[in-house]
């Protein structure tokens, strides 16, 4: 049935705050929803079916389990005022008042009643109603409206000051068929002069079109308006001085309660290298636990990154500052300073570990898979495509009209990761490109004809689309594990190893034969070789109940060595090493709590995590020690924007007093980033032409010679206002991940790949 479902674009018409949370489909004639957390999807019953989901209204079906908590609070505000109007509309209705036997009043006065989806909401009332002024059976009651109403035109209401007064809390409404589009023309236009006024100041210092999506803006624009006419706005020195300062305080304070956390669950230290449009190297050092992800400082790298013993050095001092007993970790990429650094910092550290980044791991084996003749060909000849469809606007509009103002271009973790992840974008909407193509309205544009138009024809080329369903089978797993090593929703530790047999398997099922499997398993080989010999991915895999419970035998002896090791090594006590071995003998045999009935469903339903803190009291060292391994990242990425972030400035200061400042501005604005990560964030736009984008999506937008604009093909004033949802899809990419692993040869990296010795000298240096 799902392939019969055709995407469905939110268009501005629909404005209730629950749209946001879904994804809309066409079937037939019938539009169908679907939640972005659980995933249920609504054959029936409207928006209004899907908010009560979400808002865990009882008795109005099922109630979503894994809606964010701040979304469900709203969305029951917003059920509650509706329920408040609709009770008080009721209730006034219910006395009948003949409008024919009440004196003709001069004027009309309409009183707009909207609900959540749209209209005009006054300041501190729940709602306005429109009623024509022929129902009051007074002067009075005419007088006290009329100067509400023009108090509120002038900016002067109060925010405590119902519009229309407790007087009229008796009136009958009067429907008017357009009621529910009505917004006030004074509050329209006033908006627009705020609106007007925002994007002056936005424009005039440069700032990124972004900047609106951002959590602070709208708490900003409130605190403007609650400070009233005049409020004055802060200086130069205000913002480089007591605010900053109070900013400063405000994270490290953060930081400082995020210290607790790392002591239960552990944490680790993550190393970013970043290299600046003008030459600059820098280390950036962030500490992820759980709860949250932190950002420590910044260092120039330039000469750091030349010396191993420097590099150590820099290591150790994180790991002091932290805490060394608090660290399981340190997560760099795989360059040999990084190597050597780790290895020493491993001796140094006997209770933790050097991890190279497995995000890097994995996005070079989808490099290397793009650069393979035929997938290369194929990518270049969407590339083709896309970037003819995203310089023209003309072409631009006829696709969204086909669309339904879906985009064929999906920005993922990095270029490679885009160039996979947008031909499964491109063969989702298949039907909906040949439809374009084959449409009068194709036929009839002026560059269907044109030789730079031509490349529209590989949409109905069979042989095309035959490569890019078989590029998704073997790359689309690799997409997978890399969200999953990325995610933002949950620890990855857990979860790689079974993401990365997940992927084997995947290419081994389609193309059956060995011979043509093999060439593929050996890139994946070669660049997880490094990963292959840490104990602590194995160890995740071990102590994930929903992974384990579903291994046979043979596997399971194969990753207990890595087991035992990081029993060694991140436990120091001799005794509670011995208490966890044993009790790990309930655990592999499903014995006493491991074996009840809530214990085993719930294996597929908690995090594995929680799962160890819900179950595993009868052995708590085992337990403390699952949680702590289980609760670490994989990757030193994350996702907030970087290269906004201007790290550079405070090297090319040459004052000491700029450059603590300058250093404390970068360490609030990262924090500040990091803290709007997460589903519903707002940091990212969804507009792939906006050139935050260009890093990873340069190839797929960029105009050539024959994209020169010419008979306005390239204005943008001319493209067609779509609506975006700013709340991305929530994709449980582990759901399926624990079906079996019984294949032993998965495990197992091919000889060829060892004998190769591509980077075997990483992992050997530390772990042989």
């Amino acid at each position: 049935m799902d392939a019969e479902l055709e995407p469905v674009a939110l268009t501005p018409q629909k404005q209730d705050n629950a749209w946001k949370h879904c994804e809309i489909y066409k079937y037939g004639d019938r539009l169908q929803m679907r939640c972005l957390y659980c995933r249920k999807m609504f054959k029936g019953g409207g928006i209004t079916r899907v908010k009560e989901h979400l808002a865990g209204k009882k008795g109005q079906g099922t109630i979503c389990d894994q809606v964010p908590e701040d979304v469900r609070l709203f969305l029951q505000q917003c059920i509650d005022g509706t329920v408040r109007r609709q009770r008080k509309r009721h209730k006034s209705s219910s006395e009948p008042l003949s409008v024919a036997s009440l004196p003709p009043i001069e004027g009309d006065m309409m009183v707009v009643q909207p609900d959540v989806n749209d209209g005009f909401k006054s300041p501190g009332s729940s709602d306005v109603v429109v009623q024509n002024e022929s129902l009051l059976s007074g002067r009075t009651k005419q007088r006290t409206y009329r100067s509400k109403k023009n108090a509120f035109e002038n900016g002067s209401a109060s925010n405590n000051v119902d519009l229309i007064g407790r007087d009229m809390d008796n009136l009958i409404p009067v429907a008017i068929s357009s009621v529910k589009n009505i917004v006030h023309p004074s509050f329209r236009d006033r908006e627009n002069t705020i609106h007007m006024a925002i994007g002056r100041f936005l424009f005039g210092i440069g700032a990124d079109f972004d900047a609106v999506n951002s959590v602070n803006f709208q708490p900003m624009i409130d605190a403007i308006a609650s400070g009233g006419f005049g409020v004055s706005a802060p200086t130069h020195d205000d913002l480089r001085g007591w605010i900053l300062k109070n900013c400063v305080e405000e994270m490290a304070k953060e930081i400082d309660e995020c210290k607790a956390m790392w002591k239960r669950t552990g944490c680790s230290i993550l190393v970013e290298e970043l290299n600046s449009d003008k030459g600059f190297k820098v280390l950036n050092f962030l500490v992820y636990c759980p709860e949250k992800v932190v950002f420590l400082k910044s260092v120039d790298a330039s000469e750091v990154l030349s010396s191993a013993d420097k590099l150590f050095e820099l290591l150790s001092e994180l790991v002091e500052e932290v805490g060394s007993t608090n660290v399981v970790q340190v997560i760099t990429k795989c360059d040999d300073y990084y190597v050597d650094a780790g290895k020493r910092l491993m001796l140094v550290y006997p209770s933790l570990y050097w991890v190279p980044c497995a995000a890097h791991c994995i996005d070079q084996m989808l490099e290397e898979f793009g650069k393979l003749g035929w997938i290369s060909e194929t990518i270049e000849q969407a590339q083709a495509i896309t970037r003819f469809v995203y310089n023209h606007s003309g072409v631009l509009n006829l696709m969204w009209k086909f669309t339904s103002g879906n985009d064929i271009l999906l920005p993922a973790f990095s270029s490679s990761a885009t160039n996979f992840a947008t031909l499964g974008r491109i063969a989702e909407l298949k039907s909906n490109l040949q439809a374009m193509v084959t449409s009068a309205e194709w036929n009839e544009c002026s560059y269907s004809e044109e030789p730079s138009g031509l490349v529209m024809n590989a949409l109905t080329d069979e042989a095309f689309w035959k490569a890019v369903a078989l590029v998704n089978h073997l790359t689309s797993p690799l997409l997978r594990a890399l969200r999953i090593v990325c995610s933002e929703k949950r620890p990855a530790m857990g979860y790689v190893y079974a993401a990365l047999y997940r992927a084997k398997d995947a290419i081994k099922t389609h193309l059956v034969n060995r011979e043509d499997y093999i060439i593929y398993w050996k890139i994946i080989d070669r660049w997880w070789e490094q990963q292959q010999h840490i104990p602590l991915l194995a160890a995740g895999f071990f102590l994930n109940p929903k992974l384990f419970y579903n291994t046979n035998e043979e596997i399971r002896s194969e990753l207990i060595l890595s087991v035992l090791d990081c029993i060694e090594r991140l436990v120091p006590d001799d005794k509670i090493q011995d208490k966890i071995i044993k009790e790990l003998t309930s655990y592999k045999t499903a014995g006493g709590v491991f074996g009840r009935n809530l214990a085993i469903r719930a294996r597929d339903t908690m995090l594995p995590a929680e799962w160890w803190s819900t179950y595993g009291e009868s052995c708590l060292n085992l337990s403390r020690f699952a949680i702590r391994i289980l609760s670490q990242t994989c990757s030193s990425s994350v996702s907030c924007r970087r290269n906004q972030i201007p790290v550079e400035h405070i090297y090319q200061s040459k004052n000491s007093i700029e450059q603590k400042r300058l250093s404390d501005l970068v360490f609030v604005q990262y924090n500040m980033r990091l803290r709007q990560l997460g589903p519903g964030s707002g940091d990212d736009t969804l507009d792939p032409l906006s050139h935050n984008r260009i890093d990873v999506l340069k190839e797929w937008v960029s105009g050539d010679q024959a994209c020169v604009e010419g008979n306005g093909s390239a204005d943008w004033k001319s493209l067609e206002s779509i609506h975006r949802n700013q709340v991305a899809p929530i994709i449980d990419d582990t759901e399926d991940l624990g079906s079996g692993f019984d294949d032993i040869e998965i495990f197992k990296v091919e000889k060829e790949v060892r004998d190769e010795g591509y980077y075997t000298n990483t992992s050997e240096k530390l772990f042989t």
